[in-house]
């Protein structure tokens, strides 16, 4: 991914949803353009969630995903409906395409149910006008289309993109904590995880939040912050750190300079640092037999030392004392029932949206599990966790003592 192109997880996700042969893929080709899904008139051939990137005037970037028929049926059809629930998860915009010839089933009322309790926006699509003599007239998040003929649909654009605004899309990473002219100083180890040549997701996002903040970053490895700090000649506002070399940096970092993680701020711009903070304190009270579940939101080729499956668990038994078993999930995998663990430990979420991030929290929640993060859990076993929190004052007093 190039410095110029806009993370999945940054993009309004639009999940276009109904029964088989609805026209979900022939709807999907005429709002983009584009021949992004298989159409036939065999029921079911989207087998799987399609996802596609992609520019939506006069939306800007956004992520299309069509899904399976919800009517699908065995076996097989099971798994394309969990699946079909599990796109829901991170959908921002829900698009139901119906066919006007037949009218709403009860597929679709199950699926704008599904939508209510979800709390996601969303719009039903009548299609195949074409196939009708008159319609009735729509209501406020209706609309009736013809995919074959396009008519209808500019205007289901322009109602797509008038459901996505929202103040949430103004978030900034760190460019609400610092000023113009400010000097960040961004402590990034050369991440083996990461594609050779390239900066991992955070750290990119990091970057780019302060050249348009007009501050400064100054970006060093662990390993040539203290020279770095002594040769500025000018403090600065503050040093973030990759979770990874936490201590290392706390020690070279002087107590006057603030300091905060990659993956502390990755959790408040996506929703989950408060509950990442009180959920940490589950540590103390782990027990011999105690499951603890890792979460990745991605999935990467695992190094020998990795952070995820290696490092956490190695860190949690030494910190702890106790053996506790691990089980390690990554990508869309995010178990329905959490009751067999103490404690989830989730990564920083750059490749999730915030409405996933927020529905796997709301998830622990629900089922009274204790969730926190990589780099929270990182600081509070090494005993820094108050002082990379500073910088959020009211954040404070959250923390166990």
């Amino acid at each position: 991914m190039g410095l110029n192109d806009t993370p999945s997880a940054n993009r309004v996700h639009i999940g276009f949803f109904g029964r088989r042969n609805a026209g979900k893929s022939s709807i999907v080709n005429a709002v983009t353009g584009q021949d992004l899904a298989v159409v036939s008139d065999i029921k079911g051939t989207t087998t799987d969630p399609v996802y596609k990137s992609m520019e939506l005037l006069p939306l800007g970037p956004v992520m299309i995903i069509d899904t399976p028929g919800f009517d699908d049926e065995g076996t097989l059809g099971e798994l394309r409906i969990r699946k079909t629930k599990q796109v829901l998860n991170k959908t921002d915009i829900a698009v139901l395409v119906v066919d006007a010839s037949e009218g709403l089933s009860d597929y679709d009322r199950d699926l704008l149910k599904l939508f209510q309790e979800k709390q996601i926006n969303y719009i039903v699509v009548f299609n195949k006008t074409d196939l009708l003599q008159a319609h009735e007239m729509p209501k406020e998040n209706e609309i009736y289309v013809s995919a074959v003929n396009k008519e209808g649909i500019t205007e289901l654009k322009e109602m797509i993109s008038k459901q996505a605004t929202t103040d949430d899309m103004k978030l900034q990473i760190v460019g609400d904590l610092i000023h113009p002219s400010d000097f960040v100083v961004l402590v990034t180890p050369i991440d083996k995880a990461a594609p050779k040549g390239r900066l991992i997701l955070p750290q990119q996002q990091t970057i780019r939040d302060i050249l348009e903040t007009d501050a400064t970053a100054i970006v060093v490895k662990e390993f040539e912050l203290r020279e770095t700090l002594d040769n500025l000649g000018k403090k600065p506002s503050l040093v973030i750190t990759d979770s990874q070399v936490f201590a290392k940096v706390s020690a070279d970092t002087p107590v006057d300079i603030p300091l905060t993680s990659f993956s502390i701020l990755m959790a408040r711009y996506k929703g989950l640092l408060e509950t990442a903070i009180k959920g940490v304190a589950a540590i103390e009270h782990l027990k011999d037999g105690d499951t603890v579940l890792i979460a990745e939101g991605c999935t990467h080729h695992r190094q020998c030392d990795d952070i995820g499956s290696v490092k956490i668990p190695r860190w949690l038994k030494n910190y702890t004392g106790k053996q506790i078993n691990i089980k390690t999930t990554s990508g869309t995998e995010f178990p329905d029932d959490l009751s067999p663990y103490a404690l989830i430990i989730h990564c920083g979420g750059c490749m999730l949206n915030e409405r996933e991030v927020k529905y796997r929290m709301k998830c622990a929640k629900d089922q009274n599990v204790p969730i926190t993060n990589y780099g929270i859990t990182i600081a509070y076993m090494q005993g820094i966790l108050k002082r990379s929190l500073e910088i959020f004052p009211h954040l404070l007093n959250e923390i166990e003592d």
